[in-house]
């Protein structure tokens, strides 16, 4: 699979809505096919920082995200709302969903 970790940094006057503005991208993309998670988090030590945590099935999943209406849309609405262009990290992983985390075993 793909996956794929962003920081947002959002200007502070549009940090509490945020999660409305990338509504309909953040649907969109979790309606595609080859999308396993599109996940959003607010940092805990900066209130203007979302986290996006996101999955795709392969390199072709990837590839059809990035060429989607949605995707284009975000990129000429979204960066409006930004105080930077987001940092990311993106990786192939041999695997193909959450594994479960044995040091911290919930019996």
């Amino acid at each position: 699979m793909i996956f794929i970790t962003a920081k947002f940094h959002v200007l502070p006057e549009h940090a509490e809505a945020w999660p409305e503005i990338s509504r309909a991208f953040t649907e969109a993309t979790r309606g595609e096919e080859g999308c396993l998670w599109f996940d959003w988090s607010r940092s805990l030590d900066d209130p203007n920082e979302y986290v996006l945590v996101e999955a795709f099935r392969d390199g072709d999943a990837g590839a059809a995200h990035v060429g989607s209406d949605h995707f284009k849309a975000a990129q000429a609405e979204l960066p409006q709302y930004l105080a930077r262009t987001p940092d990311i990290v993106s990786t192939a992983v041999d695997q193909d969903g959450w594994n479960e985390l044995g040091e911290l075993k919930v019996d």
